[in-house]
């Protein structure tokens, strides 16, 4: 376990010191073989100077941040995706740091309150309903000085937090002060998060589909086919998914439709601008 876990943090380093590659040409989205994206030094090189015609999706990767030999992985996928970073992790700094070399969009994964108050590994810092403006805005920004590339949030669990009104809206005041966006998960189909955002001020946009929230090929074919469907038909699309093995493994699969379908891989961040609210299905925590 130990020798996984240095070697981890050794690919992780690796990635970080590497030189980046020449920038792809506009549309060429896709290659066969991995290849590395456009590199960027900063959130804002994230941002298109106008966005180039045909639909467009944006996959976000959850979870990242605390298995390193897992997270290192991610840094070779051959498309603009969106990182989500888990804060305190082993590999949190790191991974995100050289996540954005890459050219890939970073936003910070904030651990909230979910239904039945059971939580995970992020409870010493999780976000809770019943908390002061004053309690979240501190947790806020001890979160993001931890993932210090990051310019964006999205919720992780969340389906007690992100239903409280009171509590999203302190939390997206909290946002408004540190200049991020918001994307919803969708954990919840009583999520008023992307309200409170619009009274803040903040931009927001609510995930599509996820998934590999059930894990078997299947369904992960069914669900890439319908976000394929929603960014053809709307002009763009949120695709959420966990960083598991497994979902990387079907996502190079799957890639190949992109070019096939004429849509075209970016961050979230690209997306804000021009974004329509998406109702998003609701599952998970």
């Amino acid at each position: 376990m130990a020798g996984a876990f240095m070697a981890g943090l050794l690919l992780v380093g690796v990635a970080l010191i590497r030189a980046p590659m020449p920038e792809r040409p506009a549309g060429d989205n896709l290659a066969d073989s991995p290849a590395a994206v456009p590199a960027s030094s900063t959130p804002s090189d994230n941002v298109a100077a106008g966005p180039a015609p045909g639909p467009r999706l944006a996959i976000v990767v959850d979870d990242l941040g605390y298995d390193p030999v897992r997270d290192a992985g991610w840094l070779d996928f051959p498309e603009r995706i969106t990182v989500s970073v888990l804060p305190f992790g082993p590999s949190s700094k790191s991974f995100a740091a050289s996540a954005r070399t890459h050219g890939f969009g970073v936003i910070l994964h904030v651990p909230m309150e979910p239904e039945g108050g059971a939580a995970d590994r992020t409870e010493p810092y999780i976000l809770r309903s019943g908390m002061t403006p004053e309690e979240i805005a501190d947790r806020l920004a001890r979160m993001a000085a931890d993932v210090p590339q990051a310019n964006g949030a999205s919720n992780h669990m969340g389906s007690a937090f992100t239903s409280d009104l009171a509590a999203m809206t302190a939390f997206a005041q909290a946002l408004k002060a540190k200049g991020f966006f918001f994307v919803d998960s969708a954990t919840s189909a009583g999520s008023v998060a992307l309200t409170a955002m619009e009274q803040a001020g903040v931009p927001a946009i609510r995930r599509d589909v996820f998934l590999d929230d059930d894990g078997r090929t299947e369904e992960m074919r069914r669900q890439w086919a319908a976000v394929l469907a929603i960014a053809k038909e709307r002009g763009q699309a949120v695709l959420l998914c966990h960083a598991r093995r497994e979902t990387r493994k079907a996502l190079l699969e799957l890639l190949p439709q992109l070019r096939k379908e004429g849509i075209r891989a970016v961050t979230v961040e690209e997306l804000l601008p021009a974004s329509p609210v998406a109702t998003g299905s609701s599952s998970g925590t």
